[in-house]
């Protein structure tokens, strides 16, 4: 066989391209991550907790400084009403989502198996958005909170003040360059980031509720001017719930603590297909964040909103975006301070790290098995480029500022709650248990109400999740009419009645006749070998075998082919399978036939009638339409080489 000298490709692409030829194979890992541990040899359920931790914790970095601009004298009592939301909402939800999706694919896959054909897709690509929005704008959200800790740190903000937008990208370029030269998820470090972090924050806790008893005025102050401001408790818990979507940054960590479940080691007789070990400890790790979580919320921002003057917490005031750290330095000094943001500033990052990690992993989880990821786009670093080119965009977009992401990451965050709510919802209707739905319902329509109320008052997380959508849905239609014609069949697997048909064809000329089925009467049959006869000029005593292809979801792009052999009216041999696609099941058994012989096999069609252009947008979407010309296609795609081709007659 003649083959053709390609260039050799540059260091450059190569360097890009690194594990591309392994993406996709039997246990090839598609992302920056490491592989899921072993089984029975993974960690502690408490050192994965740590590893949600740097995203979940990390949000104390900004959370209560944000509440207290949403809430004001309020923010306590809205921070109450944020941590029964999350233990009698989110949490109960998740747990669910965990013991139906115990490999890490969320509620994303959960709502994936309730929908097929193209809608199920649209609706998955959809969803991808709102997490691209999430994980994206944990990145630049991270990153901004990060440089504020810096400039406003009193050594260093003479020396870095009006620097925080450089600040911010040279933080998202350092995130960018880590998963280029290769980035290997580290709970020893995360373990020890979490540790530290929250060890500070139980300093800074335990010294401000010490002023707040020894100084007994500003707890009375406090009281009177909330009194004043709002009337009775019945009023002030009416005003939290409606301020409540403002801080919804406080829910977010358990996508991510879903996504760690394939780390927990669970128990020695847990088995892939019901790993209960690891679900009973990931609901372990779920709780006990909930639980750590909600008590630094509700101390955090009640020793910040009675010893924070409200001016500070403004834009340009020393607590806006860094409420602790300001308590820090103010109470326990600036070398105190200063190691207090420097812990804050490393968690914060590594956070930015986690949510890059996700967007690597989550993309090619769905896009590929779809064919709507480009080439390149199952490769870590290009895509690395991309989404770092793209929070760089978002920080300027935003200027750096935490407040002003505070919306989008609040959307994104809420979407995917949300939908994991709905999930559930169904999940625990279809297993019968009226207690959990109802339950459930309630919690998703509370849920679904903080999403709608946020998206009116901060519509930049719609806007920015809008972007993601149609850039993904556009690049993922775009990628797909690329691969088009290309042979996605894994596999082809005969029965023994089309082994014993392909065999005795092998003796001879093998010619095969595609047939859409119709009444499969002796007719049907008859009239088509005469009609391929006439329009191909064929000799009669030519001997033909049918091929029939029924198309199942046209949505799907790869799958396995199973083929059967059947003799009908006990004269027509027929052979039949199922695919998404007419061409390519076709292409695929050709192939196969002639590897599995050695002979060339002849296929012959008549054309479809019709608009050319109608017939492959008919191809594109439901699997049939340009039947001849693309089933050629695909052949030439599949095999250069013209003299080892299957043979393709249209007449």
């Amino acid at each position: 066989m003649a083959t053709t000298e390609h260039p050799p490709p540059s260091r450059l692409r190569t360097w890009m391209l690194e594990g591309l030829s392994d993406m996709g194979k039997a246990g090839g890992h598609t992302g920056p991550h490491a592989e899921p541990e072993p089984p029975h040899q993974g960690q502690r359920w408490w050192r994965v907790m740590c590893l949600t931790g740097v995203d979940y914790f990390s949000t104390l970095g900004y959370q209560p400084g944000i509440a207290a601009l949403a809430a004001g004298l309020l923010s306590p009592i809205a921070t109450i009403v944020l941590v029964v939301v999350t233990l009698a909402g989110a949490l109960p939800v998740y747990r669910r989502v965990a013991e139906e999706s115990p490999h890490g694919e969320g509620s994303i896959a959960m709502l994936e198996r309730l929908l097929s054909f193209w809608q199920g897709k649209l609706f998955v690509l959809t969803l991808l958005g709102f997490a691209a929005t999430d994980f994206l704008i944990t990145i630049t959200l991270s990153a901004a909170d990060a440089s504020t800790h810096l400039v406003e740190n009193p050594h260093l903000t003479d020396f870095l003040h009006g620097k925080q937008m450089i600040i911010t990208l040279v933080l998202v370029a350092l995130l960018g360059a880590v998963f280029l030269k290769g980035f290997l998820e580290a709970i020893g470090v995360a373990v020890a980031l979490v540790g530290v972090y929250l060890a500070l924050n139980v300093v800074v806790v335990i010294v401000g509720m010490w002023h707040v008893i020894t100084a007994g005025h500003v707890v009375t102050d406090w009281t009177s001017a909330l009194t004043t401001e709002h009337g009775n408790i019945f009023a002030m818990i009416g005003v939290s719930l409606l301020v409540f979507p403002k801080l919804a940054l406080g829910l977010s960590g358990f996508e991510t603590g879903v996504a760690v479940m394939p780390h927990v080691q669970g128990d020695p007789n847990d088995t892939e297909e019901l790993p209960q070990g690891r679900i009973r400890d990931t609901k372990k790790l779920l709780t006990a964040a909930a639980l750590i979580m909600s008590v630094f919320l509700i101390a955090t921002s009640f020793i910040t909103t009675v010893l924070i003057p409200e001016n500070e917490f403004k834009p340009g005031g020393q607590a806006n975006g860094r409420a602790l750290a300001y308590l820090a330095h103010e109470y326990l000094g600036n070398a105190f301070g200063t190691v207090y943001d420097l812990s804050t500033i490393a968690i914060l990052w590594f956070a930015g790290a986690s949510a890059m990690a996700g967007l690597l992993n989550l993309m090619p989880r769905y896009l590929p098995r779809y064919g709507m990821a480009p080439h390149w786009a199952r490769a870590v670093r290009p895509m690395v480029i991309v989404f770092t080119l793209i929070a760089f965009l978002v920080t300027w977009i935003f200027d750096a500022d935490v407040d002003a992401q505070g919306g989008a990451y609040a959307t994104g965050v809420l979407v995917l709650m949300s939908s994991a709510a709905i999930a559930v919802t169904i999940a625990a209707r279809r297993a019968g248990q009226r207690g959990w739905t109802l339950g459930f319902t309630a919690v998703s329509a509370v849920l679904l109400y903080v999403t709608v109320a946020n998206v009116i008052e901060r519509p930049d997380g719609v806007k920015i999740g809008a972007c993601f959508i149609v850039g993904i849905i556009l690049v993922s239609l775009l990628s797909r009419l690329a691969r088009a014609f290309e042979l996605r069949v894994t596999s082809v697997t005969l029965d023994d009645m089309a082994e014993r048909f392909v065999r005795d064809m092998a003796s001879r000329k093998m010619r095969f006749i595609a047939n859409e089925p119709d009444r499969r009467d002796k007719a049907e049959y008859r009239d088509k070998i005469e009609q391929i006869r006439a329009d191909n000029d064929l000799p009669d005593p030519e001997d033909f075998v049918f091929v029939e292809v029924t198309v199942t979801d046209p949505s799907e792009f790869e799958a396995g082919l199973t083929v059967h052999g059947e003799v009908l009216h006990n004269r027509y041999r027929v052979l039949t399978l199922e695919s998404a696609s007419i061409p390519n099941a076709l292409a695929a058994l050709l192939l196969h036939v002639r590897d599995e012989t050695g002979c060339v096999p002849h296929i012959y069609f008549e054309w479809t009638e019709g608009n050319p252009f109608a017939n492959f947008l008919r191809f594109f979407l439901f699997g049939q339409g340009e039947v001849a010309p693309v089933t050629r296609e695909v052949l030439r795609e599949a095999d250069p080489d013209r003299a080892r081709r299957p043979r393709v007659h249209t007449g």
